[in-house]
């Protein structure tokens, strides 16, 4: 590893978030030593122009091109990768880092490619030593790393891990992605075709290692509900699909640490019944729309294609907040997560890079394996994550959390 030539490679640099992570790494990491890389070299020259940097260097490799691909992680100690749909563009480039012992980092929410990936390509980076860590922006670093440290508290306070986390979303602002788009319509489609791509998604426990026997937890959220620790109504949570498996399989990474039967579930919160009924309708509605083919396509023309996204003001201004709670009514902590920009962009760009840097950079604890961010970065990606304005803090009672 440490005779690689790059200590980073940005592969899809020219996408919308690619050309984030991009501008972030070269304005506050000079030191970096960093390629970018993709299919369209006169899109990687345009972009290192504009970035400043006309000397970055350029690697050209297409996503299905397998040689190209395990030339480029070659001479990289880390990959980031912002190409999805990751179930149609990203096992090559997963399989050739764990072939080429590179660690690799991205921004899946791709629970049924992560299903299918994991029991094939995790024995392979082991044998390597890669670390290969997926889910690394707003789905699910939030979830996964407020979990962690909520649990890390609550252990030092009550000697014990809690044995249930429930996580909630905030407030936020930000907007849609034509890639988060194009991800969930691919979902769906082969959902709709896949009862067995079905399974995986609705199965709480689809990313459990295998052999493990699964835990308690149910199907996630889809009505509406009170939730008694924040004294809220609560509707079903958008990307509650993915960040609970990732937030389980955290918990047997690690080695149960939180108990065989530990549980999590997450929803969204909301300002009463009545906005927890709408919010569950709509997502209802979407998700219904999305299933069936003649109507995604109409669905299609009404959102962002990928590459497509916020402006910058739009970036900046965005933020989110979100909620953990543990334990119960004698035993309780609760957790708020803060991040400052755009969650799906700004911010999420920002958390991209610093995984790749603390894969690249800090000593971590575990070895080669598909990993989940709490599991492989842990406490060096928090620490990190404070230095792009995402924040956890510990409360003690609900008080502080109203």
């Amino acid at each position: 590893m440490s005779e690689r030539q790059f200590e980073i490679v940005l592969y899809g640099a020219s996408g919308f978030t690619g050309q984030l992570v991009a501008e972030y790494l070269a304005q506050h990491h000079p030191d970096l030593k960093w390629a970018i890389a993709g299919r369209n070299a006169g899109k990687l020259e345009a972009l290192r122009n504009t970035l400043g940097q006309p000397a970055l260097p350029i690697l050209i490799a297409d996503s299905d091109d397998d040689p190209a691909l395990t030339a480029m992680v070659q001479q990289a100690r880390v990959v980031i990768t912002t190409v999805g749909p990751y179930a149609r563009h990203g096992s090559p480039l997963l399989e050739a880092c764990a072939r080429e012992g590179t660690h690799y980092c991205d921004l899946t929410g791709e629970a049924q490619w992560l299903a299918e990936v994991y029991e094939r390509v995790d024995p392979i980076a082991r044998a390597s030593g890669a670390r290969l860590v997926h889910c690394c922006g707003f789905d699910s670093i939030p979830s996964d790393l407020s979990v962690y440290v909520l649990q890390q508290a609550f252990k030092t306070r009550y000697g014990r891990y809690a044995d249930k986390v429930s996580g909630r979303m905030g407030r936020y602002s930000g907007a849609v992605s034509g890639g988060t788009v194009a991800s969930m319509m691919l979902v769906t489609e082969q959902v709709s075709k896949d009862p067995a791509m079905r399974e995986r998604l609705t199965n709480p426990y689809s990313l459990y290692p295998p052999g493990l026997p699964p835990g308690a937890d149910q199907a996630d959220q889809m009505g509406v509900a009170w939730d008694e620790s924040f004294q809220s109504w609560t509707s079903p949570f958008v990307m509650a699909g993915i960040n609970t498996k990732v937030v389980r399989r955290s918990n047997a990474l690690a080695g149960l640490p939180y108990g065989p039967e530990f549980r999590y579930d997450e929803a969204q919160l909301a300002k009463g019944r009545m906005s927890a009924w709408l919010a569950t309708l709509a997502v209802g509605g979407f998700m219904g729309t999305a299933f069936f083919a003649p109507t995604r396509s109409i669905l299609k023309r009404f959102l962002p294609d990928p590459g497509e996204g916020p402006d910058a003001e739009t970036r900046e201004n965005g933020f989110f907040e979100f909620w953990a709670h543990a334990g119960s009514d004698d035993d309780s902590l609760w957790l708020r997560a803060t991040g400052k920009r755009d969650p799906g962009y700004g911010a999420t760009s920002r958390m991209l890079a610093q995984a790749g840097l603390c894969l690249a950079r800090d000593e971590l604890q575990v070895g080669g394996g598909i990993w989940t961010p709490a599991s492989a970065l842990g406490d060096a990606l928090v620490t990190r994550l404070s230095t792009v304005d995402v924040h956890f803090e510990v409360l003690a009672s609900l008080e502080q959390v109203s």
